[in-house]
């Protein structure tokens, strides 16, 4: 057993308390990595606020990035001294997982949401050994040591600094993925990404990347769409403007664009995200900004000759991908650090109020 720090949720909707806990050593197919850096996510908060599991008391987190301390004797793919990010863990042997999209998997759900690891154990215990649900998308990160599978330890570039790469395992992968894996832009098209949140961003940068000569940026705070701007978008439009928004949109593009993509998850936005859409276009679904449980509405007649796909983690291969943005971050084509903020490991609970109020688009604790 090792002893760390980790913050712990203790009652539903509770501050995080950081507090002495103990980790176990990593099983033959695990990893013990010591973490740099963690970011925020608006999952995270769900969880914290009860509205996702794992049930207190818990240990939440899945944005980590650190150096690997430890391996299981089963290990190949990492060795002590990697420097890595921890992406959602996946079974390996679905069908899924096993065509090359492991964030589909089968069974992501419990694996990542249950708190516990397949068999239903817990690496974690506090101090007085009471157990904890964690285990959160296989790492929970709010600790400064994390247990983890070795298939959600990615390895990547020295050259890319660690403190801000954390969010690519989920926020900036998500977004980015959905663009460059799933709708796969030509040079030259259109897409209009609702939400200018950390993933709406991704999704920005990435469309740009992709060679999008139209990126559109809908949001509520115009301090995100100013940030939208500077990051790709070539327009940028007020979402409070609501059903004119989407007019807006399609005189625009001429008849609709080509793609978009909903990273919000409230039913109006993946309904403005399919009004907005050109006849053959495809609409990426992201996340349920809300919570479990949402229902949406569409008519019938925009559902002919469009595509409306969810899309979970980027649909992405995460050794694939992860080093793939890293790199891209390194020759400057996507700069995340400009959205990121870092905060120590102990100002959790501003970094988590900050991210609610909308006041940092990307919080990231520094251990």
């Amino acid at each position: 057993m090792r002893t760390t720090s980790a913050a712990v949720v203790h009652d539903k909707g509770g501050p995080f308390r950081i507090q002495e806990v103990t980790v176990a050593e990593p099983r033959p197919n695990e990893v013990l990595v010591r973490l740099t850096a963690t970011g925020i996510c608006h999952t995270d908060l769900l969880a914290r606020d009860g509205i996702l599991p794992p049930a207190a008391p818990a240990v939440l987190g899945h944005e980590g990035s650190g150096v690997v301390e430890a391996t299981g004797s089963a290990v190949t793919s990492v060795t002590v001294g990697d420097r890595v990010v921890l992406a959602p863990v996946n079974c390996g042997g679905c069908r899924p997982c096993r065509t090359g999209h492991p964030m589909h998997c089968a069974v992501f759900l419990p694996l990542n949401f249950r708190g516990r690891r397949a068999d239903g154990s817990t690496a974690y215990h506090g101090a007085d050994g009471t157990e904890l649900n964690a285990h959160f998308f296989g790492q929970s990160a709010f600790s400064r040591h994390v247990v983890t599978d070795a298939r959600s330890a990615v390895v990547v570039d020295d050259r890319a600094p660690l403190e801000l790469l954390g969010p690519l395992g989920c926020g900036f992968q998500t977004g980015a993925g959905a663009v460059l894996n799933v709708l796969r832009p030509e040079p030259g098209s259109s897409i209009a990404v609702f939400g200018a949140g950390a993933v709406g961003l991704a999704a920005i940068m990435a469309a740009r990347i992709a060679g999008c000569d139209r990126i559109i940026a809908v949001d509520l705070h115009p301090h995100r769409l100013r940030t939208a701007r500077e990051l790709g978008a070539t327009h940028a439009y007020d979402a409070a403007g609501g059903d004119e928004v989407v007019r807006r949109i399609v005189d625009l593009t001429h008849g609709g664009a080509d793609a978009t993509v909903d990273a919000v998850g409230h039913p109006q936005t993946v309904r403005n995200a399919v009004a907005a859409l050109a006849v053959g276009g495809t609409a990426a679904v992201l996340g349920s900004g809300s919570g479990p449980g949402q229902e949406i509405s569409l008519g019938l007649g925009q559902l002919f000759g469009r595509t409306v796909k969810g899309v979970l983690e980027g649909d992405s291969v995460p050794a694939l991908l992860i080093p793939r943005l890293a790199d891209f971050f390194v020759n400057g084509r996507f700069p995340i650090d400009r959205i990121v903020r870092t905060y120590p490991f102990e100002e959790i609970n501003k970094a988590a109020e900050d991210a609610a109020a909308g006041r940092t688009i990307k919080p990231v604790l520094v251990h």
